[in-house]
């Protein structure tokens, strides 16, 4: 095991450090609280551990960025033999095979209708890209005047100051709201606003109806629309009908917008497709290639794409796009960068996750681990605690109820979980789980119980039931 699993005090010991030295993200500062973070030492298929051996199942993939598992040793394998040759170069009048190949095998995936990759490192660095390309191609193209932004009620694109011009979460937002040029804020599709006699696409159409309204009005200005497609993650995995996909992508059409696709949470086969973007034709796009102009102009990846290993984020684009940037005046140059653009090394680890999925079959084996999810789920789904309980592919959300949830549901149920070796964090009151790729029907049915039996432990179950 891992030599800090040896440090006296074992996970205590190791927490404590960290507390006094490490600034945690997402985690509230109380001056009584004693509270430790948890001490992983490593990690193995979908499991972590801790310093004094205990095991947890990884339900969210270490923030939704595992893919299959672990220390997978094959993705381990093409990593040790990356560092043998190349570890880093600049990628500004260089470049370097695991690059090139990455962005080749990505712009295939979509049959060439993305044909340029621009590389970053992080999923709010890749939004700010796509917004500073969008605003610099209407310049570049005699349209300055399109410089403003519409993004999704709800939508969570990043916390960097640029990505929260798009981000409607208001405790990421609100506290820097003076840094922030704000965005125009439509309504979401989410289909938990659904009214009796509503369905999901009806709940998309009036979505689109306020959207179209908008751009009609303001089309002369806006830039660009940006959503998170199918799933919004921060907004409580809130879920929409793939209609509203096609509808946006005709109304940035007929009002000359570009639509920009944040696929960082729900890309790289979460949502059961490789890019949740391919539902938007419906079934049929799982037997027919999305025709290049239904595609986004911009797509955004990260998290799955390294399989959890490395900082990487990408912007895929139409190759009309690039050329806009074509030009003798530097002004007209796209000069975005950081210091560890197209890392080789985190490169490497995502050719190595395309390996995964090319040689597995993993979009096919994904939909039959979606059903084992959905079973071992529904003594859950049935629970009356829960409501509008919803999945799409490997994502399986439910709200808990208000009158049972009580105060800071969020982190007593991490805490509670962990004892019962499960490692989750709810979204407030939603309940959600979407673990990496490498479970199997008994590990999910183990999951459902778990879930389960925490749920009780943190609510009034016996007499929730029996009232209902």
């Amino acid at each position: 095991m891992d030599h800090l699993s040896l440090s006296p005090g074992g996970t205590q010991s190791l927490g404590q450090r960290s507390r006094n030295a490490v600034w945690h993200p997402c985690t509230r500062l109380r001056p009584d609280d004693d509270a430790l973070p948890l001490a992983i030492v490593r990690g193995e298929g979908p499991w972590l551990f801790d310093a004094d051996g205990r095991r947890y199942f990884d339900a969210t993939s270490s923030w939704w960025v595992n893919l299959f598992g672990h220390a997978n040793p094959r993705i381990n394998a093409a990593l040790a033999a990356q560092l043998e040759t190349l570890e880093h170069v600049m990628l500004a009048g260089c470049t370097h095979a695991p690059a090139v190949e990455l962005a080749e095998r990505l712009s295939a995936l979509s049959a060439g209708a993305l044909g340029n990759v621009f590389y970053a490192s992080d999923g709010a660095s890749a939004v700010e890209i796509a917004l500073k390309m969008s605003f610099h191609y209407w310049r570049n193209t005699g349209l300055p005047a399109k410089r403003e932004f519409v993004c999704l009620r709800n939508g969570y694109h990043g916390e960097t100051v640029g990505a929260l011009a798009v981000t409607d979460v208001e405790i990421f937002r609100d506290a820097y709201d003076p840094l922030i040029r704000r965005a125009h804020v439509v309504m979401s599709p989410d289909a938990r606003q659904a009214v009796r006699g509503e369905s999901a696409a009806d709940v998309a159409a009036r979505a689109l109806a306020e959207l179209e309204a908008l751009l009609r009005e303001r089309a002369g200005q806006i830039a660009a629309l940006i959503v998170e497609p199918l799933v919004q993650g921060a907004a409580g995995m809130a879920m929409h009908d793939p209609s509203y996909l096609d509808g946006a992508r005709a109304l940035c059409d007929r009002y000359r917008i570009h639509l920009i696709a944040d696929e960082i949470a729900v890309g790289c086969g979460r949502t059961g497709t490789f890019f949740a973007w391919e539902q938007s034709r419906g079934e049929a796009s799982a037997e027919t290639p999305l025709p290049a102009h239904a595609w986004p102009d911009f797509l955004c990846l990260s998290k799955g794409i390294s399989g959890g290993y490395l900082p990487l984020s990408l912007v895929l684009s139409r190759p009309e796009i690039q050329r806009a940037f074509v030009a003798d005046e530097l002004a007209r140059s796209f000069l975005h960068s950081h210091s560890y653009t197209g890392n080789p090394l985190a490169c490497r680890a995502a050719l190595a996750t395309l390996d995964l999925f090319e040689q597995d079959n993993v979009i096919e084996q994904n939909r039959e681990r979606a059903r084992w999810l959905s079973d071992a789920m529904a003594p859950l789904a049935a629970d009356p605690r829960l409501q509008h309980v919803r999945q799409r592919g490997l994502v399986w959300a439910a709200d808990v109820r208000d009158d049972v949830a009580g105060a800071e549901f969020s982190s007593r149920f991490h805490h509670a979980a962990r004892a019962r070796e499960l490692l989750v964090r709810p979204i407030g009151n939603t309940l959600y789980v979407l673990p990496p790729y490498v479970f199997d029907a008994a590990q999910a049915h183990w999951l459902g119980q778990q879930l389960l039996a925490t749920l009780d432990d943190v609510t009034t179950s016996a007499e929730v039931r029996h009232a209902a």
